[in-house]
């Protein structure tokens, strides 16, 4: 499928929805979106700029809801998922959020990815008293339950993701010297707060050099040069795919021989290894918590054979080596479960009441031991990772499932 910048996604069993303007609501749904028939969200999405790796997931959220739609849709409603360009702009997120909820009169705000994106549009969702779930990034300021009602995050947070490096850091490389390399804004931050936690009153003489860069700069060369004069021994890779690849294969070309800690949101084999080069990729430490579509340990069982089946029915141009995939596929996957929870009751209270309900889910493409689990003062649906290492052609999990809990 070909994305423009101002591209609309729109799915009803694999065309556009004719939404009848004179249907009644159901009993006691006043919810903008809400027919008898139908259910209308809005998304944002990177399908351009330096994030363009991520569309991946918004074109799997929408082919999830074709095949929904094909099935019949839930309790008797067809999904509409309008899924727009943002360009991995927040003046741009803004501004396409608006013309959702004001123009396009959507329900609630589904997976819209990016910290700075989601961010930018919290303020106003949370005014209007309209759902931000299961938002497409895992900083930990999602799980606030207490100052933002209506905003739920879905994978686990970077800070905890990063307390697990320090962790198996401390462990096994207790005299490493480590430098970071971070995008300057909350997603990048978390990393190094996270770190700081895990290594303790360890971190400051371990932490050596700390490098940033912007979404708006054209590589991070040089950043990654300044980061080996160091002599840190152990790097820490906080990018989004683009920038991420770069890294990889900069430290490839000077040589640097170093262990190399990688964001679970940049290790996709087909989005950043390959272009990054598999042999340059080879040895990278990530935590995960889906399914990796290029392990072989997965790939006879029925759970991998029914997504491989979805993807080539409904989502045919997704590239099979893209966990970003796998992450659209199991995100709105919990989206259905927490509709069909709704039943008849769409107010956008109950949503939210629902999206706070789940209690000990398990989805067929995240890894075995972990689960989906909320409540009122929990806005943190996944909370256990397994650390996993590439080894050329994929990423090899090893240790056990480790939990971080639902805080920060």
């Amino acid at each position: 499928m070909t994305m423009t910048k101002n591209a609309l996604l729109m799915v009803a069993s694999g065309a556009v929805l004719a939404l009848a303007s004179g249907l009644t609501l159901a009993a006691g749904d006043e919810t903008p979106g809400v027919t008898k028939t139908s259910i209308k969200i809005g998304q944002t999405m990177p399908y351009s700029g330096p994030a363009s790796a991520y569309g991946a997931i918004g074109k799997a959220d929408v082919a999830y809801f074709a095949m929904i739609n094909e099935q019949g849709g839930i309790n008797g409603r067809k999904v509409e998922l309008i899924s727009r360009d943002d360009g991995y702009n927040p003046a741009k997120t803004v501004e396409q959020i608006r013309k959702l909820v004001e123009d396009d009169q959507v329900a609630f705000i589904f997976n819209s990815l990016g910290t700075p994106s989601n961010t930018a549009i919290q303020g106003y969702l949370t005014d209007n008293k309209i759902p931000q779930l299961f938002v497409a990034t895992g900083a930990s300021k999602w799980n606030d339950p207490a100052e933002h009602p209506w905003t739920m995050g879905w994978q686990p947070n970077y800070r905890v993701e990063a307390r697990i490096y320090a962790k198996y850091i401390l462990e096994n490389m207790p005299t490493a010297k480590i430098a970071i390399l971070y995008q300057n804004d909350d997603f990048g931050k978390d990393y190094i707060i996270g770190l700081r936690e895990g290594l303790g009153a360890k971190a400051d003489a371990m932490i050596v050099a700390v490098k940033s860069y912007e979404t708006t700069d054209p590589t991070v060369d040089s950043q990654v040069a300044a980061l080996k004069e160091s002599g840190a021994t152990v790097f820490v890779n906080a990018a989004t795919p683009k920038f991420a690849a770069q890294a990889i294969r900069k430290i490839g070309d000077l040589g640097w021989k170093v262990d190399h800690f990688i964001t679970n949101v940049s290790v996709s084999v087909g989005s950043v290894l390959k272009p990054a080069g598999l042999d340059k990729s080879t040895g990278l430490i990530t935590a995960a918590y889906v399914k990796d579509p290029t392990d072989a340990q997965w790939q006879e069982s029925k759970e991998f054979k029914d997504w491989l089946a979805w993807v080539k029915k409904y989502d045919a141009d997704a590239n099979v080596a893209d966990n970003n995939v796998v992450y659209g596929y199991s995100v709105t996957e919990t989206l259905v479960h927490v509709l069909k929870d709704c039943g008849n009751d769409l107010s956008r209270t109950n949503i939210m009441k629902q999206a706070a309900s789940l209690k000990n889910l398990k989805l067929p493409m995240l890894l075995p031991g972990v689960e989906i689990s909320t409540g009122a003062d929990d806005f943190a649906p996944i909370k256990a990772m397994q650390l996993a290492k590439f080894d050329g052609t994929t990423w090899k999990l090893f240790g056990k499932v480790i939990s971080g809990g639902a805080g920060s």
